[in-house]
């Protein structure tokens, strides 16, 4: 959905000292590193890419013409601040990181989309990112151990975890995947090129659409329902688990799948 091209990679690293903020429960008190941020301007059409391992990420609608990130990061037994925040400049806008400490012979390294390295081993570091995106910036959220969630943004999203809930809204379209949460997707056009994906392994998938949306359908669930609003074409055996249909007249392509859960699309 978002097509790559060839970047220059120019990385800043961003650290501050370390204060102390009291623990959300009786353990141990927590530390905090001084907060992290980010602003700048961004080409329509590019995209604002957050990558973090541990921790959410919240995008929001921006009042102006500027990208603003803020992070926070928070440890308990580990040091806030052997976590760095890095933003890496390239062709298809920038990339903001969570980078933890090297956990082998392989050094972590803050690149844009499924370049780089993120491992993380025996440190217990939380990484809260804040976005706030102006209209016509794509926005990019991926992070393992925590939620991705969007406010009303105006651009295409795409934001993937692996233990928690992926929920954006748009007025373009999008795509998310986990694997032990759920999917809410919103989108508010249909103008999409290629395939858009939905996955999730324990979870279910609720994808809002137009109401003129046109479009092929792959929905896959093993325990689960699939129910819509929209009235369905559908071609091959009729399964109360697998539809492969066609809403309106077809084109562009949709996949959905989870494995224990169910699935919904709602008329927008």
């Amino acid at each position: 959905m978002f097509p790559s091209r060839a970047h220059r990679s120019l990385v800043i690293v961003l650290s501050s000292g370390l204060a102390l903020a009291a623990g959300a429960d009786t353990g141990a008190a927590q530390s905090a590193a001084a907060p992290f941020e980010w602003r700048g301007l961004i080409l329509q059409g590019n995209a604002i890419e957050i990558k973090g391992v541990n921790g959410d990420i919240t995008a929001e609608a921006a009042a102006g013409a500027e990208v603003e990130v803020s992070a926070v990061r928070r440890g308990r037994r580990s040091d806030p601040n052997s976590v760095r925040l890095e933003v890496v400049q390239h062709g298809d806008g920038v990339t903001i990181c969570a980078v933890y400490p090297d956990t082998g012979n392989r050094s972590n390294e803050c690149r844009p989309g499924s370049e780089g390295r993120m491992n993380v081993r025996d440190n217990d570091v939380n990484v809260a990112f804040t976005v706030k995106v102006p209209e016509g910036v794509r926005f990019v959220g991926r992070t393992v151990n925590g939620d991705v969630t969007t406010g009303p943004l105006a651009a295409p999203v795409s934001i993937s975890t692996v233990n928690g809930t992926a929920e954006f809204s748009t007025a373009a379209y999008g795509e998310a995947s986990t694997v032990n949460g759920s999917i809410k997707g919103a989108l508010g056009s249909t103008l999409w090129t290629g395939e858009l994906s939905f996955s999730t392994v324990n979870g279910s998938i609720t994808i809002d659409l137009p109401a003129d949306t046109s479009s092929d359908v792959r929905v896959r669930t093993v325990n689960g329902d699939i129910s819509t609003d929209f009235p369905l074409t559908v071609s091959g055996r009729i399964s109360r688990r697998s539809l492969d249909a066609t809403i309106g007249g077809g084109g562009r392509s949709m996949e959905i799948e989870t494995v224990n859960g169910s699935v919904k699309l709602n008329r927008r």
